[in-house]
């Protein structure tokens, strides 16, 4: 028997019904920041993930050569294909360009709790504006759909940073531009690592340097004020405190957005990925496992490096659906859908053709309907239609259609009223206002 891929996931109804809610409420918290969505191919040519990332992103893909003898693969993430579409297009977008996605994602990687080869992604991506409110508006979305969950302010935690803050830390200590991103890279990865690794890299960017910088580095990774900050920033000279100025412009737009309450200063958030130039964020679940549940920040010239000639600020973040779904899962904020139709139909063999004609009609009205494929007996379709968690049965029976009418049976309380056929609908729509059909008839 044929099992599905190791990494991949399958979504039964169920499992599909609570997937789908997520994504709406991607959708609908998205839209209410006036967002617009948009899509792109699942495959694209290997070189636009290698031309952002390195070669060595490559042992990290599905990849294979087409039979057009090209270079591809399934996409890991959303933003290089984003970059190409605006770029292909960046004269005639109206600016700034708020795009969304919902969509799947892959990457040829360990499968393990909380990482998969085939996921879901929200991404949320603001383009063609530098100012800090651009950033401002994409944290608070991640917010907005954290708090739609369900989640509260103690159950996340969005912790921000800044690449720029680190720069002119670096450059205050004689890093030069050339050695920044391998010091940049210990510091990522020194949450994960024992303080030897991190020193050890430290040393090899910086030989005889590396425990002077790795004292540095860890006294600012322990600042979480702004007070704090703006005194480290203010240090650096005029870029610093130009900088400390957006830090503050952008704290105050968030306590303006209401979403102050879920924000700390965590300098020790880097983000790998060499491409990020200005803030940078990580959300995590604030529970003993501290999982991450999204990732962003402004990347102002991937669009140029990828395009070769448009240069578009930009910024965005993406959530994963396999961990924020342990998370809410976890804490019973899934709801259990019951898939069942709004009406139940039950006809006699001859009546049939009839109650067809009028399932026909309430679809096309927009009620979900069901009705027993195989031919039965009265009691067996009754039967059915209690199973089916149906609300309302409606009857064709033999006298019923003769006098051009039908029955509309309440499947909770078990009361019933005759109607003319014509008014079927219009009951229908009375019944659900009033909340079904009293016991009493």
């Amino acid at each position: 028997m044929f099992e599905s891929l190791p990494g991949f996931r399958e979504f039964y109804p169920e499992e599909c019904s609570r997937r789908n809610h997520l994504f709406r409420i991607f959708r609908n918290v998205a839209r209410t920041f006036s967002f617009r969505e948009f899509d792109a191919p699942v495959l694209e040519p290997l070189d636009l993930y290698v031309e952002k990332s390195g070669e060595e992103i490559v042992g990290q893909l599905f990849h294979f050569t087409d039979k057009g003898d090209r270079q591809v693969a399934l996409r890991p993430e959303l933003t290089p294909s984003l970059a190409r579409m605006v770029a292909a297009r960046a004269n005639s977008l109206r600016r700034p360009i708020k795009w969304f996605n919902v969509g799947e994602h892959f990457r040829y990687e360990r499968p393990q709790k909380g990482r998969l080869r085939a996921f879901y992604q929200f991404n949320a991506d603001v383009m063609g504006e530098e100012d800090v409110a651009a950033d401002a508006e994409l944290i608070a979305l991640l917010v907005a759909i954290f708090k739609a969950c369900g989640l509260g302010a103690n159950d996340f935690r969005v912790r921000l940073s800044d690449r720029v803050t680190w720069a002119l830390f670096l450059s205050s200590l004689g890093v030069s531009d050339e050695q920044r991103p391998s010091l940049l890279d210990a510091i990522d990865k020194s949450e994960r690592r024992k303080p030897e690794q991190t020193l050890e890299s430290i040393e090899g960017a910086m030989p005889g340097r590396g425990e002077e910088i790795l004292s540095g580095i860890e006294e600012m990774k322990t600042v979480s004020t702004f007070d704090a900050l703006n005194e480290r920033l203010v240090s650096f000279g005029e870029e610093g405190e130009r900088r400390a100025g957006e830090w503050a412009e952008l704290l105050q737009l968030l306590e303006s957005h209401d979403a102050a309450d879920c924000i700390g200063i965590d300098l020790s958030i880097v983000r790998g990925l060499a491409y990020y130039t200005g803030f940078v964020y990580e959300a995590f679940e604030t529970s003993v496992e501290s999982r991450a549940l999204a990732g962003g920040g402004r990347y102002d010239h991937l669009v140029k490096k990828l395009s070769g000639n448009v240069d578009l600020p930009a910024a965005g973040f993406a959530i994963g659906d396999v961990t924020l779904t342990d998370c809410l899962d976890g804490k019973k904020l899934l709801p259990d859908y019951i898939d069942a139709p709004e009406i139940f139909i039950v006809a006699g063999e001859n009546e049939r053709p009839t109650a067809l004609r009028d399932v026909a009609l309430l679809r096309q009205a927009g009620y979900s309907s069901a009705y027993t494929l195989k031919r039965q007996a009265f009691g067996k379709q009754f039967k059915e239609a209690g199973r089916s968690g149906a609300k309302f049965a409606v009857v064709y029976g033999e006298q019923e259609v003769l006098e051009n009418k039908v029955k509309i049976k309440d499947l909770s309380t078990g009361a019933e009223v005759s109607i003319n056929s014509s008014d079927l609908l219009r009951n229908l729509r009375s019944l659900e206002e009033s909340g079904g059909i009293a016991a009493d008839g």
